[in-house]
């Protein structure tokens, strides 16, 4: 299987044995507290189920500034983005060496992880600024990445952590939440040797299926990983048990048997664009997926980044030696008219925008809210009736 990340084994630092668990739960009483953001949260929750290999908690402002610019750490460990723990207010942790950190995303704030406190450092707003800058390719506020990011606190808590539950993934996606060690396991028993792996923070489409059809052939996989972000989203996205609903029927309906692992991840979006899929990348490796399929505009937000940047950046920025897994770059998907089927739309040279399905998503929006079922071409229809159920149900229609 496919090596993880900068480390011959994954790096877990969720503290599996029952009895130390338990004493690390009785000692975080004692411990000054500190209630951590949902992006931190998120982070620990990544960095317990070993998709952060080998990093081994927060880092610090130098590495926070090396990865910004450089895509490394000072020591040059290559990662993509931050990985921070950043908060307003450190009044009550100072000269801490351990606290424990509480979960904002949980009734009653329960401890999520114990942290070892190597620093605290005051970041100026340039530096955050410029780290912003760097990893969303803008500032501007209506950017819900920037916004979110800059809104977090100056102060950064860095050291290693060790990670004490999964927050409300476990809970909430019981059948859906899986942690990159419990998905290597899974890969293994199934006997796949070449995996790809298909991001998605929405509902998948006629268009989305495809492409995992054709990413599967092309690249003769055994199987594909279709991996759902399961943590905070903007406003207005699908929310993740209506999107694991739309997955499912899909893959049950349309799927050979033992083709396909449904799972997701613990982890709130960033809309960071092309750093964020490198992110994506780095973490499926980890996960013993070979190929990583990134689309027109992964994971970007508005018109904030170009179509295809998150595909050029590997070219641009990532060493060829930095990450083992491989890039799956796809183009629009859309049905088309003249030859009765999903294709990429560059290989349809002599296509014309008519010649296509294609459908806005407000439009989808709209007709699902008012009970029309997109065209099958489009959607399948036990998914638009996931969907359509949802959408009556929010506007008060059923």
């Amino acid at each position: 299987m496919i090596k993880p990340h900068g480390a011959e084994q994954l790096t877990p630092l969720y503290v599996e044995d029952t009895a130390a668990r338990a004493a690390l739960l009785q000692e975080a009483e004692t411990l000054p507290k500190l209630l951590v953001s949902s992006a931190a949260a998120a982070n620990a929750v990544m960095l317990g189920g070993g998709y952060f290999t080998p990093l081994s908690g927060f880092m610090n402002l130098a590495d926070s500034l090396s990865v910004a610019s450089d895509l490394c750490t000072a020591t040059g460990v290559f990662f993509p983005v931050p990985i921070v723990n950043l908060v307003q207010d450190v009044s009550g942790i100072v000269g801490a060496k351990r606290i424990a950190l509480l979960d904002p995303n949980m009734p009653g704030n329960p401890v999520i992880a114990i942290q070892d406190v190597a620093a605290i450092e005051t970041v100026s707003q340039q530096q955050l600024e410029f780290m912003a800058q760097e990893m969303f390719g803008t500032l501007d506020s209506k950017h819900p990445g920037v916004s979110t990011f800059l809104g977090l606190g100056n102060q950064m808590i860095s050291g290693p952590i060790q990670v004490l539950n999964f927050s409300y993934f476990e809970q909430d996606f019981p059948e859906t939440f899986r942690t990159a060690v419990q998905i290597r396991s899974e890969i293994a028993e199934r006997g796949w040797n070449k995996v790809v792996a298909f991001q998605t923070r929405n509902p998948m489409h006629r268009a989305h299926e495809e492409l995992c059809r054709m990413a599967m052939d092309d690249l003769k996989t055994d199987g594909i990983l279709i991996h759902m972000l399961l943590g905070k989203l903007k406003a207005g996205d699908i929310p993740a048990d209506v999107r694991d609903a739309c997955i499912r029927k899909m893959v049950e309906k349309y799927f050979p048997a033992n083709t396909v692992m449904i799972t997701g991840y613990g982890f709130d979006m960033l809309y960071a664009g092309p750093r964020e899929a490198v992110l994506h990348a780095l973490f499926r490796q980890n996960c013993g997926c070979t190929h990583f399929i990134v689309g027109r505009d992964h994971a970007g937000v508005g018109d904030f980044y170009g179509p295809f940047d998150a595909q050029t950046i590997f070219d641009a920025r990532v060493p060829k030696d930095a990450l083992l897994i491989e890039i799956y770059r796809a183009d629009n998907t859309a049905f088309s008219k003249k030859l009765g089927r999903v294709v990429m739309m560059r290989d349809a040279p002599d296509h014309a925008p008519e010649d296509f399905i294609q459908l806005s998503g407000t439009k989808v929006r709209e007709m699902l809210g008012n009970g029309i079922a997109p065209p099958p071409e489009f959607s399948r229809p036990e998914v638009a009736q996931v969907l359509m159920d949802y959408y009556q149900r929010i506007d008060g229609k059923m």
